[in-house]
């Protein structure tokens, strides 16, 4: 059984499409969180915010993380707030390597500036609010195993980066 790989960063820096083509790779299983919520509650990231708030969110996110994180052979694209709750980055860092995905925040105001499906940046200033999380974000980020800088690569560069480092660990 390989050891987990888990994929975490902000909001639209690719951790969805960077993990699908690195679980092709790695011929093992790709899990989206946020996908498994939605599936689960049948209701979309920025319904479950709108309906049940931000905190019914996180507390199911918890659960849903925690029990995907211990199955085995996945390649897991977390959230993008998820790895601040203290359980679980412990239980990313017991079963799986972690690599931050990290993308220059002119370069994800570009990809979010017209999203309507992200929660945290409805009807707000994207820019501002990108820079508030990321700040409020970037420390506990920064205790990924690795940090990708994916400003200038593309998502074949970083697919192939990521299991380099991941297999030869």
């Amino acid at each position: 059984m390989k050891t987990n790989l888990t994929l975490t960063g902000m909001m639209g820096v690719g951790k969805s499409t960077i993990g699908n083509a690195v679980s092709r790779g790695l011929s093992m299983k790709f899990v989206d969180i946020d996908r498994i919520i939605e599936n689960k509650l049948s209701l979309t990231v920025q319904k479950i915010f709108e309906k049940k708030g931000e905190a019914f969110f996180r507390e199911f996110e918890e659960k849903v993380t925690l029990e995907e994180v211990k199955k085995k052979n996945r390649i897991i694209s977390l959230g993008g707030g998820a790895f601040m709750n203290s359980k679980i980055r412990d239980c990313v860092t017991l079963y799986s390597k972690s690599f931050w995905l990290y993308l220059d925040i002119n370069l994800l105001e570009k990809r979010l500036i017209n999203s309507k499906k992200r929660p945290l940046l409805i009807n707000k200033n994207v820019r501002i609010n990108l820079e508030k999380i990321y700040k409020a974000r970037k420390n506990t980020y920064s205790l990924a195993d690795y940090k990708i800088n994916c400003n200038n690569l593309t998502a074949n560069l970083i697919t192939k980066k990521i299991i380099n480092l991941y297999e030869n660990d």
